[in-house]
């Protein structure tokens, strides 16, 4: 394992739904149960604007466009990330390739971070069920911040925690929220994209579409 000097890339943080884990689908119908619970009516076009929020935050968003007299917004939202929890103990699947860039970016020596708007909680029920719990250096939820992506706050917290300058992460990201976070924090930024969005190519600093076409050299490049 080769040390890393002062200019070079140490890092490399990636985010959790749709970039280490394929939840989107996990989401949608845990939020839909619960919700559902409580009379809400979710419409597609509505729940497109919710995708990147946190958990208090999409809670709040059905709330004030729907509001319920049943149950707190604190109990909805935890029926919501427990329900989550039990999909991906029982059905969570990794993004294909995750394993092996991990594995080979711990055996050159990079430390390894996670940034996600998901609850705190979520985040050993993911990398335990995708055995990947080892491999990671340093893991933040954005609740913890006073306000989840786009906002920088909990990649600015993941690097401090690594004991490295924002100049010295690179993130991995597939939404823009996510992308424009990184960048307001000041890291260099590969999207991981299925499709031909505009938004997120516009401001990615690199665009793979699996993790097959990931290039260790890459990383020397942003340095």
């Amino acid at each position: 394992m080769m040390q890393k000097t002062e200019n070079e890339i140490k890092a490399i943080i990636f985010d959790m739904d749709g970039v280490i884990i394929d939840s989107t689908q996990l989401w949608k119908r845990a939020e839909k149960e619960v919700f559902s619970s409580v009379g809400v009516e979710l419409t597609e076009d509505l729940c497109k604007l919710t995708e990147t929020m946190t958990t208090a935050e999409v809670t709040k968003f059905w709330f004030d466009n729907q509001p319920w007299n049943n149950k707190s917004l604190k109990d909805v939202e935890s029926g919501v990330i427990e329900r989550v929890a039990h999909l991906i103990k029982e059905e969570g699947k990794a993004i294909t390739g995750i394993e092996k860039l991990v594995q080979g970016l711990k055996y050159k020596g990079y430390k390894i971070g996670l940034a996600t708007n998901s609850p705190s909680v979520l985040i050993p029920v993911v990398l335990k069920k995708l055995k990947l719990y080892d491999f990671f250096d340093v893991t933040s939820s954005a609740e913890h911040e006073q306000e989840g992506k786009p906002s920088p706050s909990v990649y600015l917290t993941v690097a401090r925690k690594l004991n490295l300058r924002s100049q010295d992460c690179v993130a991995v990201e597939d939404s823009f929220s996510g992308l424009l976070a990184a960048k307001k924090a000041g890291m260099k930024t590969i999207a991981i994209l299925k499709d031909n969005d505009s938004r997120e190519r516009e401001i990615a600093d690199y665009v793979i579409s699996d993790y097959n076409q990931f290039d260790f050299s890459l990383l020397s490049s942003f340095s």
